[in-house]
């Protein structure tokens, strides 16, 4: 047990001695075991209470189902405002952070103030959670889809702007050079040698991104922000369950045949 921690020599047929080193394996366990053990007390985890009250998850569940298809009249609406609102907020969102992404770009901008202003920025939008975002966008433009989907833009920004100034950061730009010493402005070398660099994974980031979104505009109705989320707690909160099941179901299909159709075209894209 005591090599485990201090290593071992090793003697070979030749007559060679190695040294193995220590195995680092029994300290990542022990420390794993230490902050599990700390984590569960800061956070006043009671085992107890999951094994007498863990139940009660599944009895929600059971209540889910089957759905209230009766129900889906009052589905379809809130339906198309979570898609709408993930779907602008994305395509704007992605659209704003290209040029937001070139001036956080080292290797294109060559000012080290601007360029570190402009990732700070990405790092503090990226900070903000989007619920906490959308909470804000109510108390400006009122209840409604307007600040779910400013929500969304913001968090869409911050994603793939960071995502894409990451990988323009990572190109070689021996062919940018080339073309602004033939003569190119800088724009037309950005046009020729970037854009085609960039444009497939800029893409599918996006696609990735408005998959993500989906999911998170059916959230944000809690605060007030519009679509699925809305009816989502209203139900919950009147113990309706069936409606529930209903709303989940047509939001998973959904999610579902949107990824289905996103994924298809990140393959086409690459």
């Amino acid at each position: 047990m005591n090599s485990l921690w201090k290593g071992k020599e090793i003697k070979l047929s030749n007559g060679k001695t190695i040294y193995q080193k220590p195995s680092v394996v029994p300290l990542v366990i022990l420390l794993l075991v230490i902050f599990t053990g700390i984590a569960m007390k800061v956070t006043k985890f009671d085992m107890t209470a999951l094994l007498t009250r863990g139940d009660q998850f599944f009895v929600i569940l059971k209540g889910m189902f089957p759905p209230n298809l009766d129900f889906l009249d009052r589905v379809w609406q809130p339906l198309f405002d979570t898609i709408k609102m993930s779907l602008l907020g994305s395509l704007a969102g992605a659209i704003v952070s290209i040029p937001l992404a070139l001036l956080a770009s080292a290797n294109i901008v060559h000012s080290k103030i601007i360029t570190t202003i402009f990732k700070l920025i990405f790092s503090i939008l990226r900070t903000l959670p989007t619920i906490v975002t959308a909470l804000i966008a109510t108390f400006i433009f009122g209840l409604g889809t307007m600040a779910g989907t400013l929500a969304i833009f913001i968090f869409t920004v911050a994603y793939v702007g960071k995502l894409t100034y990451e990988q323009i950061e990572s190109l070689d730009m021996s062919t940018f050079e080339a073309l602004e010493s033939m003569g190119l402005t800088r724009f037309q070398a950005f046009r020729y040698a970037i854009v085609p660099e960039i444009l497939p994974t800029f893409l599918s980031t996006t696609l990735f991104n408005f998959e993500g979104n989906l999911r998170y505009a059916s959230i944000l109705g809690y605060v007030g922000a519009g679509g699925l989320g809305i009816i989502l707690n209203e139900q919950l909160g009147w113990r309706a369950y069936d409606n529930v099941g209903t709303i989940l179901l047509v939001l998973i299909v959904s999610v579902a045949i949107i990824e289905s159709i996103s994924e298809y075209a990140r393959k086409k894209l690459q």
